[in-house]
């Protein structure tokens, strides 16, 4: 049965708003002064993520829940490699509804902290909120740890759908791997790979947010790091099409489960 591309653009696009509100919403919660959770530290913006990215899935079923670019592409890599026929039509309607999506949870979250970035000092924290940003700037090796903490989303999301198999009429996705499961794999790779960039993962996530903050009228926000901003479009991409590229033949040479 051919997909209602109208309802696949709402699924994802309500589903990504409500995972950059909640993501979002968590870095909020502990960067800017005032808050009840300021200072929580970097393991709670880690399970922060991974429960929004649990919330995203849950309300966008219909799509698949790919919420994410580099999901997208990943999928479409591994049609190509396994010889599955794709549709290039729902590309651009997974495209628009995600980078659209979490520029309205950008704003969202702006509205839900606005008191505390009024009062907020500090413009890094500003834009930490919105978008990610290197511990240590250099753009090519921030680009490979992009590179390689997408690869092990798309991949595991790919290896556990491979596993599961998918329902039927539901176009394959994080929503194949599960809400709880993919929630504790945004968790883990947070945790253990997430610390040299912040973990972006996720073009529209960076994207959609840092065009929030650029045209917001947050006071005293300063720049938005636009020489940094391919950095966490380009590597997860580069990262998702590398494990779709790879997982129809690594997948099923070490499983044994088709992709």
């Amino acid at each position: 049965m051919e997909p209602n591309l109208g309802l696949v653009f709402l699924s994802e696009l309500v589903g990504t708003a409500m995972l950059v509100l909640l993501g979002c919403g968590v870095v909020a919660n502990v960067v800017l002064k005032g808050n009840k959770g300021y200072g929580g530290g970097f393991l709670m913006i880690n399970f922060g993520w991974g429960l929004a990215v649990f919330a995203g899935v849950i309300v966008a079923a219909y799509s698949g829940a790919h919420l994410n670019p580099a999901v997208t592409f990943g999928l479409l890599a591994r049609d190509l490699a396994s010889g599955t026929e794709v549709d290039w039509g729902l590309l651009p309607v997974y495209l628009a509804a995600q980078f659209l999506g979490a520029f309205i949870g950008a704003v969202l979250c702006w509205l839900a902290y606005k008191q505390h970035f009024d009062v907020e000092e500090d413009p890094g924290a500003k834009l930490g909120t919105f978008s990610t940003g290197p511990g240590i700037r250099h753009n090519g090796w921030n680009l490979v740890t992009e590179i390689i903490g997408t690869f092990v989303l798309v991949f595991v999301v790919i290896g556990f759908g491979a596993q599961n198999g998918t329902e039927d009429g539901v176009p394959g996705g994080l929503a194949a791997l599960g809400a709880l499961p993919v929630a504790l794999l945004v968790v883990s790779i947070g945790a253990s790979l997430g610390g040299p960039t912040g973990y972006a993962i996720n073009p529209a996530r960076d994207l959609g947010p840092r065009i929030a903050h650029a045209v917001l009228p947050i006071k005293g926000k300063g720049a938005s790091d636009w020489s940094y901003a391919w950095v966490p479009v380009a590597g997860p991409i580069i990262g998702g099409v590398i494990a779709g590229l790879s997982a129809p033949a690594l997948i099923a040479g070490v499983s044994g489960f088709a992709v």
